[in-house]
C-alpha cells in the first residue's frame, strides 16, 4: 500500500504552533481570534478528508450492512456443533485464561517498539520471547485504566487479572447478554450498556460515547468525527460473544457485528466478526489455523481483511521468528498505525503459526511482534485456548490470578473469573 508522505504537513502543524507560541510571548494582538479562525479551518479540512468517497468497487465489496455482508460471504458456513460436549468447561477455561494472560503479558509494553521490547527483556535478562511475566517495569506509580497501576502486571504482585480494556471488553458482553435479551440483544441494547457501565474509552470508542452524549444515534454513533473506524477497537471485544456462541460462528460473528456496529465500519467491523467466527469455530475444530480458515467465511470474500488473512497464509514459510512476521507486516503496511485492524490481525496469524500447539509460545511471540502487543497476544491465547484448552497452559500464567479479574467501569471493580466461565457456559449450552 503506498501512503502519502506527511512530513510537510507535520512541518507545518510545527511551524504554526510555535507561531502562536511566539505570538503569546510577544504578547500579540487578536490572538483567540486568530486560533479559533486555523481551528475552524482545520475542522473544515478534518471533515473533508472524512466525507472523501469511497472507490465503488472497494466500496460494493464492503458493505456495512448486515444482510449485504452476508451476500458476500464465501459460501460453507454451517454449525459445528449440535451439542456442546462435556470437555467444553477446559477449552472454555483456556479461551478466557489464555486471553487474560496473554493481555497481561503485553499490557506493560503496550505501545513499545518491538526493539524496545526486546531490549528490556535483554536488559532485565529475561529470556525472549518471554517465558513468564516481566518482572520489572519503567511506570510503577502509573495508572492503567483508573484501577491498576504497572507493578500490578508485574510476576511477583499478581494477586489476580490487572485491569485492562482488552479483559474489561469481555465483562461488558457479558453484561450487554445478560442485562439486555441474552443472544438477541440489538445496537440499542449495546449502547444502552455502554452508556450505562464504560467509564473511559480510547479513538472508535470514545468518538461513539462522546457522540451518543451529543446525541447522535447509535446508527451513526460511529460515523460521526471518527478516524479510527477501522482500528483494532472492535475486534478485542469479541470474545465473550464466541464463548457463548461456541461451535457456531455465524452466530457468534453475528453478535460481534451488533457489538461492533456501535463503533467501527467496514474492516473494523470485519475483524471483530472474523475473530469473534474464529474463536467460535477453534472450540469445535481443535486446530487454530483451521478455525482461522472458518472465521474468513463469514466476512466478505474480497474485502481487505479477508484478503490480508489469506495473504499471510501464503507467508507461513517465510516467518521463522518474530522478527520475520514484523518485517513481513511492516513491508506491507509501513505506516499504518500500530492498533489498526489489518496490520494486528496479520499478526495474530503469523504468532499462532510460530506457537505450533502451545498456547504461551503464541502468546509470546505476539508481544514480540509489539504493534498493538496486548490485543494481539489476548486474541492469540483465546483462539488458541478454545483449541487446546486449559491443560495446555501452564499454571503459572493463570494460578496467580485467583478467581479475581480487576475492571475500571461504573459498578463492581472485580468480578469472580469462575462466574465469568459459568455465565459463557450456560449460554453456550443454551444454543440459540
Amino acid at each position: 500500500m503506498d501512503y502519502k508522505d506527511l512530513g510537510s504537513l507535520d512541518w507545518n502543524l510545527y511551524m504554526l504552533k510555535n507561531a502562536i507560541r511566539q505570538s503569546e510571548e510577544m504578547q500579540c494582538e487578536k490572538i483567540d481570534e486568530t486560533i479559533a479562525k486555523v481551528n475552524a479551518m482545520l475542522n473544515e479540512s478534518f471533515n473533508e478528508f472524512l466525507t472523501l468517497k469511497v472507490p465503488n468497487e472497494l466500496d460494493e465489496e464492503e458493505p456495512n450492512d448486515y444482510e449485504a455482508i452476508l451476500k458476500k460471504c464465501p459460501e460453507g458456513s454451517k454449525k459445528l456443533w449440535d451439542n456442546v460436549p462435556d470437555d467444553f468447561s477446559k477449552k472454555l477455561k483456556g479461551a478466557l485464561l489464555g486471553r487474560f494472560a496473554g493481555c497481561t503479558l503485553g499490557a506493560p509494553v503496550e505501545g513499545w517498539s518491538a526493539k524496545d521490547i526486546e531490549a528490556y527483556a535483554n536488559e532485565l535478562g529475561l529470556e525472549f520471547p518471554l517465558t513468564d511475566y516481566w518482572t520489572v517495569t519503567k511506570h510503577a506509580g502509573m495508572k492503567r485504566y483508573i484501577v491498576s497501576d504497572f507493578v500490578d502486571y508485574l510476576k511477583q504482585n499478581l494477586t489476580c487479572v490487572p485491569n485492562d480494556d482488552d479483559v474489561a471488553f469481555v465483562i461488558l458482553s457479558m453484561l450487554i447478554m445478560k442485562e439486555e435479551k441474552g443472544k438477541n440483544f440489538d445496537l440499542d441494547d449495546v449502547a444502552k450498556t455502554w452508556q450505562k457501565y464504560v467509564t473511559m474509552a480510547y479513538t472508535a470508542e470514545e468518538v461513539a460515547l462522546q457522540n451518543m452524549k451529543n446525541g447522535v444515534t447509535p446508527e451513526h454513533a460511529a460515523e460521526v468525527n471518527n478516524p479510527y473506524q477501522e482500528w483494532i477497537g472492535a475486534d478485542i471485544r469479541c470474545d465473550g460473544y464466541a464463548y457463548a456462541a461456541a461451535g457456531d460462528p455465524r452466530l457468534a460473528a453475528k453478535m460481534a457485528y451488533t457489538d461492533a456496529y456501535l463503533t467501527h465500519r467496514k474492516n473494523g467491523i470485519y475483524g471483530s466478526m472474523f475473530f469473534a467466527a474464529t474463536i467460535s469455530a477453534a472450540f469445535a475444530l481443535g486446530d487454530p489455523m483451521e478455525a482461522l480458515k472458518a472465521g474468513l467465511l463469514e466476512i466478505p470474500e474480497n474485502c481487505r481483511l479477508a484478503n490480508d488473512i489469506k495473504w499471510a497464509f501464503s507467508k507461513l514459510d517465510e516467518v521463522k521468528t518474530y522478527k520475520d512476521a514484523i518485517r513481513l507486516v511492516d513491508e506491507r503496511y509501513p505506516k499504518m498505525h500500530i492498533v489498526h485492524t489489518l496490520n494486528n490481525a496479520i499478526l495474530t496469524v503469523f504468532a499462532i503459526h510460530l506457537g505450533e500447539n502451545d498456547i504461551a509460545k503464541a502468546f509470546s511471540n505476539a508481544v514480540a511482534m509489539a504493534h498493538d502487543c496486548d490485543c494481539t497476544a489476548a486474541t492469540v491465547g483465546s483462539i488458541m485456548g478454545a483449541c487446546y484448552g486449559i491443560d495446555n497452559l501452564d499454571e503459572k500464567w493463570y494460578k496467580p490470578f485467583g478467581d479475581r479479574v480487576l475492571c475500571f467501569y461504573n459498578g463492581p471493580k472485580e468480578y469472580s473469573i469462575n462466574s465469568l466461565l459459568e455465565f459463557f457456559e450456560e449460554e453456550a449450552r443454551k444454543g440459540c
